[in-house]
């Protein structure tokens, strides 16, 4: 599958926001944004002209493209689908996103990122009632169980990293988590509050594909 492999920092000091790129290092203010704060290049450092409205609707696209990590033609798939289904545009859009698998097991807490949690799926560790997913962007709905393959949890990851941190995770309210076994179950749509998305980024990045 294809997927960006480029230096990921420079995406957020590009888009001039955190974007959780990193996990736990971006929790923790150890990504590159926090000591270089400007964007990368040799201009760099020099003040930023205000933005177009196009220059707002491409960075709104951007920023959220790459928090879910995607490419720019599926990413630009998923939106132009959800547009044309005609339903709510903001929660179809949201959903479409919030409800891909690799974000789903990012949002369990099994991965730190997500691009850590579509490791997990490529590899063949994640169950989607019951059958093994190695598709990330596979469409998980609402009743779906996920949960880790009982052959993954004796693996040093499962056993010795992921307890580390999974007890203290907080899972978003549509998804209701076993931290013990490992295990969800999607309960719900998502929200934008708990997304971390703008209804304004994704009002821009509709404008966006119109054109």
């Amino acid at each position: 599958m294809a997927r960006y492999t480029g230096p990921r920092e420079k995406i957020e000091r590009r888009i001039g926001e955190k974007i959780g790129i990193k996990g736990l290092r971006s929790v923790m203010g150890k990504t590159s944004i926090t000591k270089k704060p400007y964007p990368p290049g040799q201009q760099g450092r020099k003040p930023s002209r205000k933005l177009s409205e196009f220059g707002q609707q491409l960075k709104a696209k951007q920023k959220v493209r790459n928090t879910y990590r995607m490419l720019e033609k599926q990413f630009k798939n998923s939106i132009k689908q959800a547009v044309a289904s005609r339903k709510e545009p903001y929660g179809t859009i949201l959903n479409a996103l919030e409800h891909r698998l690799d974000n789903v097991v990012y949002r369990m807490g099994l991965g730190q990122s997500r691009d850590q949690a579509r490791q997990l799926v490529n590899h063949g560790h994640i169950l989607v009632n019951g059958r093994k997913c190695g598709i990330p962007s596979a469409h998980v709905s609402i009743g779906d169980i996920i949960s880790v393959r009982e052959g993954s949890k004796k693996s040093a990851y499962f056993m010795n990293l992921v307890p580390e941190w999974l007890p203290k995770h907080d899972p978003p309210s549509w998804l209701q988590l076993d931290k013990d076994t490992m295990t969800a179950t999607v309960k719900g749509q998502a929200t934008t509050e708990e997304s971390g998305i703008q209804p304004t980024d994704l009002q821009a990045i509709i404008e966006f594909y119109s054109r």
